[in-house]
């Protein structure tokens, strides 16, 4: 059987993301309370079968790099392994990597391809369950030089992706990057039938680029022999063109994590009682394993939420919300509609400073992100009460309406936003 590489391109900036980003890369935001997003595909990997898996980074890589490496250990005697391939300057290039494309082509000699392998290209920000096997056989049984996986969206959402325009027998006829108007999706309309997607695609009309690739080895080094800088702006498209190229679509559910509201709104679903995406009873997502005491809940009242390990939460009311890792809550407390990523660490009892990490006593907050080791104090709201879309405040953001508190940030006794 060939060998497949998996290759997760994890160095972009996440400006779109900021200021979850302003720490730390978009593949290391944290979701789910306790799973970091690069967790999604190198666990999709694993569960695969794929042992072979390289991370690229390059932007506020410490916390991703100090992640994988804490996180992703095997045996001696297993040959599966999770690579970092860091920016690097050479002497024959001596700049930073100029775009996703630019990271792979420098790369590409650091994945020892003999040219038989297939390299499957994955993004590090996005949410759902794919078993890439699947993927892998489809482009085996077309004979494909390069294969896309792709999801069904409506005509209204069909403006923020890449759009497909496959023939009868799945070959990838047209693509149009992100829309603009109707008549950019002219001919694109995903009209042929498909039994097991009859009721999907009754509901969607276009097929869109998950940005999931496989590439036989040989041909990605053509792909990249000119001067293309963005892969699923330009290397696909012109791939596209050039190569034997298929289309898979894939049916389960998918989400991009680009944006503050993509990331808000996806956790939000996590904690409520039916999410479109469950880290329960399918497929284990793997991540860091740290050793933390349950969480400790004493007379509060907590719905539709969920609550990771080494919580201390006493007297507050949690509705509709995603509580972090070693969150401490103060009593009175009130939280909803919030992301609350928790802390990297407990604080000495013995020397905390007057406002300590964490949410302090009677403190209302409403449709926030609260970012990690950020300090809270005591009788703060938290509520966009002016209903402002954006803004950027001295030690608060606010984007799309919700306010994000960022990392180690410090709101004082009383503050109001």
């Amino acid at each position: 059987m060939k060998r497949v590489v998996a290759l997760i391109l994890g160095g972009g900036q996440g400006k779109r993301l900021f200021p979850l980003t302003m720490y730390r890369s978009k593949p290391a935001v944290p979701i789910g309370g306790k799973y970091r997003l690069i967790d999604i595909p190198v666990s999709n990997c694993l569960h695969s079968g794929i042992k072979d898996i390289y991370v690229l980074t390059q932007f506020n890589s410490e916390s991703l790099n100090n992640h994988i490496n804490n996180t992703y250990r095997f045996d001696y005697f297993s040959r599966a392994f999770v690579r970092i391939l860091a920016a690097e300057q050479t002497r024959e290039n001596e700049v930073w990597f100029q775009g996703t494309a630019d990271a792979v082509r420098r790369n590409l000699s650091h994945l020892e391809l003999k040219g038989n392998e297939e390299v499957l290209v994955l993004s590090g920000d996005q949410l759902y369950e794919m078993d890439y096997m699947d993927l892998i056989h489809f482009h085996r049984k077309n004979r494909a030089d390069v294969t896309v996986s792709a999801i069904p969206v409506a005509q209204h959402e069909a403006g923020e992706f890449g759009i497909l325009k496959l023939g009868s027998d799945d070959r990838i006829r047209g693509f149009v990057e992100k829309p603009k108007t109707a008549s950019d999706l002219k001919g694109f309309k995903f009209t042929r039938k498909i039994s097991s997607f009859d009721k999907l695609l009754s509901r969607s009309s276009y097929l869109a680029s998950m940005g999931v690739y496989v590439f036989n080895a040989k041909i990605l080094k053509k792909a990249l022999e000119g001067n293309d800088i963005d892969f699923g702006r330009e290397v696909f498209p012109h791939s596209m063109k050039k190569f034997k190229s298929f289309g898979y679509i894939f049916d389960g559910y998918w989400r991009d994590i680009g944006t503050i509201r993509s990331f808000y709104d996806t956790n939000i679903d996590l904690a409520t009682g039916r999410p479109h995406f469950s880290f329960f009873y399918k497929g284990t997502v793997f991540t860091r394993p740290r050793f933390l005491p349950p969480a400790r809940i004493v007379s509060c009242r907590v719905s539709h939420s969920l609550v990771t390990e080494g919580c201390i939460i006493n007297g507050a009311q949690i509705e509709d919300s995603m509580i972090g890792l070693r969150t401490i809550m103060g009593k009175g407390c009130k939280v909803t509609r919030t992301v609350v990523m928790g802390a990297d660490y407990y604080e000495d009892p013995d020397n905390v400073g007057p406002i300590k990490i964490g949410i302090g006593d009677n403190s209302n907050i409403d449709r926030a992100i609260v970012d990690k080791n950020a300090r809270i104090g005591r009788n703060v709201v938290i509520k966009n009460l002016k209903n402002v879309k954006n803004f950027d405040g001295g030690n608060y953001f606010i984007r799309d309406g919700i306010v994000i508190i960022p990392k180690n940030a410090v709101l004082k006794d009383g503050t109001t936003i």
